[in-house]
Parts: structure tokens; sequence; C-alpha cells
């Protein structure tokens, strides 16, 4: 049961890091030691175990369930799946309300845990490769044109939402990769938020005599999500896992460029929230002194952005610090994850994925 617990709180840890954007759940896991056997396990998920599970009376379809669950770890991926889900309900309640009360504050943050998390994966990209090069630009400006769009532009389709679960999910199992900064980019962070407190206030609802209605109404949107997530596990995960060990250098550039120019998204938001703040009585008597008030408020406001995006930046940094001497493998994984770190004197978490 001990062990279980552990696995559970293991997975709290990454629920955490999955729903703020530039913290990647992937590093806490290898943190946590328990990279690999996640790797290993959601690699050998298999749908087909479904027909052996929808005939219980066949000996043989029962010993084939068994054995395919077994090779799933399937009590290992409960455990660290309930930690993740527990994590996310929890964290998405705060990071919500933080939202509506201090919008301009969380985007700064978010643009310090972003823009550090750039600065932490583009110590293992080289440019001098042409090819290269136009991979990344391509990648910046993808993830840049979404700041042209406005806070209520982003279209919540139900197949961009199904799309964007398939995206989240496979940067989350990739170290220093951040699955909430896709959904940032795409316009469906703060969407998605709402949608789980909007259909987990349903829930609830139903036990004082709530609508189921209202509960189907918003609980399409977040099946919608994890079904595209599950897809994604199944699927663009192994693709991104592929082209990281034929393609590494094009695929992490264009990933570090898309977290370039995706920190224009938040860093659009908070300019626009800040300029409309107003710090109240600590401006006015600021202006007492004969500074005007409105800039009293647009230099304290742009103040504490600056120290929260600080704040974001630093935890980044000390959390790749922290994990700057692991070993991502054992034996002669662990070896050739080390040459593969030696161009830059460190070894590399996506190095670690790439070797899995």
């Amino acid at each position: 049961m001990r062990r279980w617990i552990s696995v559970y709180l293991k997975g709290i840890f990454m629920g955490t890091a999955d729903t703020v954007p530039g913290v990647s759940g992937g590093t806490i896991a290898l943190i946590t030691g328990i990279y690999e056997r996640l790797v290993t396990a959601i690699t050998n998920v298999d749908p087909r175990l479904a027909k052996h599970a929808l005939r219980p009376h066949d000996a043989d379809a029962r010993a084939e369930l068994a054995d395919g669950l077994r090779r799933m770890d399937i009590g290992f991926l409960l455990a660290l799946g309930g930690g993740i889900a527990t994590a996310i309900v929890a964290v998405s309640q705060v990071v919500g309300t933080l939202a509506e009360s201090y919008p301009g504050l969380l985007a700064a943050f978010f643009v310090g845990l972003i823009g550090a998390s750039a600065i932490v994966l583009g110590r293992q990209v080289s440019l001098e490769d042409p090819r290269t090069k136009l991979v990344a630009a391509v990648g910046v400006a993808l993830a840049g044109s979404m700041v042209f769009l406005g806070d209520g532009a982003a279209p919540h389709a139900l197949p961009l939402i199904f799309l964007s679960g398939m995206i989240a999910v496979s940067a989350t199992i990739l170290p220093g990769v951040s699955g909430a900064f896709f959904l940032l980019v795409l316009g469906q962070y703060y969407y998605m938020l709402d949608a789980l407190t909007t259909f987990l206030g349903d829930l609830v609802g139903l036990a004082s005599g709530g609508s189921v209605d209202a509960v189907v109404d918003s609980g399409v949107v977040v099946v919608t999500f994890l079904t595209g997530a599950a897809v994604g596990v199944l699927s663009i995960a192994h693709a991104v896992k592929w082209a990281l060990e034929h393609h590494r250098e094009r695929t992490l550039a264009f990933l570090v460029a898309l977290m370039v120019g995706g920190v224009l998204v938040p860093l659009r938001n908070a300019t626009v929230e800040l300029a409309d703040a107003s710090a109240g009585p600590l401006a006015a008597r600021i202006a007492a002194v004969g500074i005007p008030e409105s800039i009293a408020a647009s230099a304290l406001a742009g103040g504490a952005a600056a120290l929260t995006a600080v704040a974001g930046a630093v935890a980044v940094l000390a959390l790749d610090r922290y994990t700057d001497d692991l070993e991502y493998a054992d034996g002669d994984d662990a070896q050739s994850d080390g040459a593969a770190g030696s161009r830059s004197g460190r070894s590399s978490p996506v190095d670690a994925a790439s070797e899995e």
C-alpha cells in the first residue's frame, strides 16, 4: 500500500507541473525516478485488450487480458493517473481564481516560466544547419502568430479541443516540454480551466438536485479533450519520440522555437491587463510627493509583474539545476545519455526521452 501511495503522491507533483505553462510533468517524473517506468507502461498500452475484456467467460481471453494489464503496469498507471487527476482538479481551481483576481500578474508569472524553459532547452539546440534554422523560424512564426488573436478570438470548436488534448498530452510526457504551454499558445488554456471548473461544479450540483443536462453540456468539452489526450498517448507521443530519436536537433529546435514565439502570448496578456491596473491608495500616496498617480500606478504594477516573472523564471531554473546531475537511465543508457549531453557539458532531459 505504501508503494502505491508513493506513486500517487508523485502523480500529484506531476499533475501540478502539468497544469502550469512552462513546467514539465515529464521533468517531475525524472526527478522522482519514475520516468522510464512511465514511458515503458505507456508504450505497452494496447487498445486491442478491450476485446478480451468483453469476453470474461472465456478463460483464454481472461488470461490474455491479465497478461496485457501486467505489461501495461496497470496498477502503476492507475495510481499515478489518480494523483495527476487530483492535482489538476485542485490546481485548476487555484489558477482559475488567480486568473480572475490577478490576471496580469498570473500572465507575468507564465512569461517567466516559459521564458526560462526556452533558455533551458535552448542550451541543447545548435542552429548551424540551415534546415534547423528554417524549422526554428517556422516554430517562432507559428507560436508568435497567436499573439494577434484577441482574448476571445481563439475558436473553441470540439475538433480543436480534441486536437489540443492530443498535443498537450504528447508534450507532457517529454521532459522539459510543457503541455499546458501548448494549450496557452492554442488559446485553449483558460477555456479548458473554466470548462473543467464548470463540469466539476455541475457534478457536485447533482447531489443537490442539479440538472443532468447541465452535466452533459459541460462534460462534452472535458470528455472531448480527454479523448484527444488518450489518442495522443497512443499516437502522437510515439511520433514525437520517433522524431527525437531520428531528427533530434530539428525537433528540439522546433519545440524551443515554439516556446520563444509563444512567450509573446502571456506577455501580451500581461501588458493588456497591467495597462489598466491601478495601485489604489499606494499610488495615491506616491502621487502626494509629486509623481502623477497614473504613472505611479503603472510603475507599481509593472514592478510587481517584473518580480512575478522573475519568480517564475527562478522556479524553472532552480528545477533545472536540481536535475542537472541526475542519471536519467541505467547502465548503457546512462552512458549514452552522458555522451549525448557532452555537447553542452550537461545531460539533457530531452536526451533521456530520445534514448528511452
